[in-house]
């Protein structure tokens, strides 16, 4: 009885063994990126909230904590309305153009074509470019002066598109949109591969049309999909500065300063270090807040929505 026993042993060490293994190479593969993370992430974000309750004009080495004065100075601030109001605005009518052509063009370039595939490798390209380089572009193509509607003659496009506050934003929203909504579509298109083939070919039998295929199958399992995209957008909308500073500086008046460029422009231009880093950190709580909030509107989304998965 007793000899049965060493074996039953020795049979259970190889597997403790190997799990140990594998999780420290696992250890080992995730603690560069960890290292890299805490560096440029965690390291600037504490130094940020430190010096939102100090005094410094970025310039002179000298670094004053004064409590909650920069606070106070920055949520006192004129401009912190209209910046907040800006932001919103912004993040919202972007959602609202870029959601449903990014799920409408994803499911059409998720269908197997060979014209399809070029056009999505076409229709990628603006991915390529930085937003310093696309907001050039599109403010030289507007210029009342010289733009594309004085080049072509046509008075509809003649206009001041970035003199006007209304046609200010609505141009700033369809830049936005004209660049980022490829990188949804991608996103889109690959989610719209991964829906089993079996459940529309289920649909077909039962006679339904490609309308209510889209409405019925599509649309809901594309939910966390729908959840993890807007989250992208909206999150990314509070980080908009290069596109919005080269194509309107803030401009007319404050129509187009959002919180990021209100950030700048009291950092760098005012030398208000300690009022700026204070918006810096308002802009992160917002984002962490409409982050948990779009995760909690999605319910659970680390549920599979394939059967037995």
């Amino acid at each position: 009885m007793t000899t049965l026993a060493p074996p039953a042993v020795r049979g259970q060490e190889p597997t403790r063994s190997r799990g140990g293994r594998s999780g420290s190479v696992l250890v080992w593969m995730v603690l560069p990126a960890f290292v890299m993370f805490v560096f440029f992430g965690i390291v600037p974000l504490l130094g940020v909230v430190l010096l939102s309750f100090a005094t410094w004009n970025g310039i002179t080495p000298t670094i004053q904590l004064t409590g909650l004065t920069s606070w106070k100075a920055a949520l006192t601030n004129p401009g912190l309305v209209n910046a907040l109001w800006v932001t919103f605005l912004i993040m919202a009518l972007s959602w609202l153009v870029q959601t449903p052509l990014s799920i409408l063009l994803g499911t059409f370039m998720a269908r197997q074509s060979r014209y399809r595939g070029f056009l999505a490798v076409f229709y990628f390209i603006p991915l390529l470019l930085s937003s310093a380089a696309i907001a050039i572009t599109y403010k030289s193509l507007l210029d009342p002066n010289f733009g594309l509607g004085a080049g072509l003659g046509i008075e509809a496009l003649n206009q001041d598109w970035l003199g006007q506050a209304n046609l200010a934003i609505a141009t700033l929203i369809f830049v936005v949109s004209w660049q980022f909504i490829p990188f949804h579509s991608l996103i889109y298109q690959g989610a719209v591969r991964q829906i089993p083939q079996s459940m529309y070919e289920a649909a077909q039998i039962d006679g339904a049309g490609r309308v209510r295929q889209f409405l019925n199958i599509t649309l809901p399992q594309l939910k966390y999909t729908i959840i993890t995209s807007s989250t992208l957008m909206v999150v990314g909308s509070l980080t908009f500065f290069d596109l919005i500073w080269v194509l309107t500086a803030g401009g007319p008046g404050d129509a187009t300063r959002a919180l990021a460029v209100q950030m700048y422009q009291l950092g760098f231009q005012a030398s208000l270090m300690g009022p700026a880093s204070a918006i810096a950190v308002i802009l992160v709580l917002v984002g962490i807040g409409l982050s948990l909030l779009l995760r909690r509107l999605g319910g659970r989304a680390d549920e599979s929505q394939m059967e037995g998965v």
